[in-house]
Parts: structure tokens; sequence; C-alpha cells
């Protein structure tokens, strides 16, 4: 495993900021980390950079412990924190230097800042002073610095903050890229980042983790079974409509447009087409729909407040 935690808890003052947190990430995987704020995401983040020690429990990176071994765990992480602190009074490639000094590159220095301008798109911005930069651009030369050394887990916190439409695209497809090869922890506020970059997706909240498994499995557990949405062509009770078996609920959305509800994970479709013939209706349209991204955010947070 890249990344292990196992019952990692923090305590700050009388705040339990994590609480018993255990979760892995291997190699080849990017795992969103969502929560509220105040979850305790940044906590857990600064913990396993070694910025800050927990209070009990253990986490590693690629092997190495982040209390025993500080030094050899931050050769293995690349790191863009929320606030992305920069040297504004730096050139782009001058920063990039003197970051690649800094994990000792030395020979292979000039080659890995050319590649890294050109992975993240600063060919045309690479010779302004940083503090001239737009924020989408410091985005992009904190991302640069963070993968310079060719870390083996990458650690992203909010990383589109302030990039374009455009620069979006580019940026989450570079880091599905990264993804392939490296671990790749990724905290985010935006849920279509979620969906179009994460394999896996670990919630937090109030320093406890409330869920960790792939999207799609996280929209069909909090469904409540699965949801059909149907259109008739002609006006039907939701009493008549309660009769199709394995039903749990029906909502009318509007006209003859409803939600139905299985009771279970069953796909109920087959009933609801039966149920269409023998009452004279006609099925206009009808689609098995899931749970977005962010009602399953607010499910798992909301019930455990």
């Amino acid at each position: 495993m890249s990344v292990k935690i196992e019952n990692i808890t923090k305590i700050y003052g009388q705040q339990k900021a994590l609480d018993n947190v255990s979760f892995e990430v291997s190699t080849g995987q990017v795992v969103g980390f969502l929560g509220p704020n105040g979850a305790g995401k940044s906590t857990m983040m600064k913990i396993i950079t070694c910025f800050i020690p927990q209070t009990s429990g253990a986490a590693t990176v690629c092997g190495f412990d982040v209390t025993e071994q500080p030094m050899e765990v931050k050769r293995k992480i690349g790191y863009l924190p929320e606030n992305n602190p920069l040297y504004l009074d730096m050139y782009v490639k001058e920063y990039l230097a003197f970051i690649a000094g800094i994990h000792q590159l030395n020979g292979k220095k000039e080659k890995r800042i050319d590649e890294m301008i050109e992975m993240t798109g600063l060919q045309i911005e690479h010779k302004k002073k940083i503090g001239a930069l737009s924020k989408g651009y410091r985005q992009r030369v904190g991302l640069a610095q963070a993968l310079i050394h060719n870390p083996e887990v990458l650690i992203l916190d909010e990383p589109t903050s302030g990039l374009d439409p455009n620069q979006l695209v580019e940026i989450r497809n570079l880091i599905k890229d990264i993804g392939k090869k490296k671990t790749v922890i990724l905290s985010t506020h935006i849920m279509q980042e979620v969906t179009a970059i994460c394999d896996r997706v670990i919630i937090i909240n109030k320093g406890k983790i409330v869920a960790n498994d792939s999207t799609s499995v996280l929209q069909q557990k909090t469904s409540g079974g699965n949801v059909v949405l149907v259109e008739f062509d002609k006006s039907i009770s939701r009493e008549k409509l309660s009769g199709i078996t394995g039903i749990s609920k029906a909502e009318n959305i509007r006209n003859n447009i409803w939600r139905i509800t299985a009771s279970s994970e069953q796909d109920i479709r087959n009933s609801i087409f039966q149920f269409a013939v023998q009452n004279q209706l006609a099925v206009l349209s009808m689609n098995r729909q899931e749970q977005s991204l962010e009602e399953v955010f607010q499910q798992l947070t909301k019930s455990n407040s």
C-alpha cells in the first residue's frame, strides 16, 4: 500500500479533529477525500505529509512511518496545499530551479524543469514573475513544484481552484494521467471534479470516516433502492401506482411524470411496464436514476451531524 492510515486520532486541546480514522490507498488510484469544512480533511493531509504529528495511531507512506521516518516520507510525497504558498518575487523557472535544488535533483534539474513547464502548460508564462501570474497559472506552478521530484504519492488540496473551464479540463486530464502510475489523494469541494477524476471517494465528517467506496457504489447504497423516472401518456393516481410489486414510494414530478423508488435493489422496470399494459397506459419514457454525488454527500454528512 502506498498510503496506509491505521486508527489515527488527532486532538487539539478539547477538540477531537480526527477520531480513529483508518483507510488505505494503493498505487494507480486517484482518491477523492471529501468532507464539510472542519471535518478533518486538512488535518489528515498535514499528518500524511509530516507537517503535524498525530495524537495516536500510525500512518505510513510507501512503507515509511510518518513519525519515525519523516525525511523518507517527504521524498516520496508531492504536496500542493490549498493556499499554494509561492515566492511571488521569483520568476517561474527560477522558482522551479530552487525547488529542484531542495530535492537535490542536481544533473537532472534543467531537464526536469523543462518537463514540468511543458506538462503543466506553463510554456507561455515561464519567463514571468510568479506575482504577475493569474491565479490559474499560479496553481499550475504549485502543481509543477509538487511533481518536480517525481514523487510516488501526490497530495492535492483544492488543485483546480481559480482555473478557467479550459484549464480545468487540462489539469483534470493531467491528474488522471498521473494517477495511472502514482497514488493521488485529492481534496475538493467540487463534486463534478470527483466524478470526473476519482476512482474512489472517502468522505469524512466530524473526524470520522462515513463512506469509503467508488462513486457509483455510494450512489446505489444511499439511494434507498433503485429509482426509475417514468412518463405515462395519461394521468394515473398515486394509490393505483402503489399497487406495483416491489415499490416503496411514488412521487409525481409534474403532469404524468413519476419518480418511482424500489423497496430493494431489484430492477422494477419490468413491473412498471406490466402495470402500464394492465392499465392501458403507454410508457413514453422510462429511465433508471442515481443520486447525484452532491446528494450522497449531503445525506452522509447531515445524517452524522
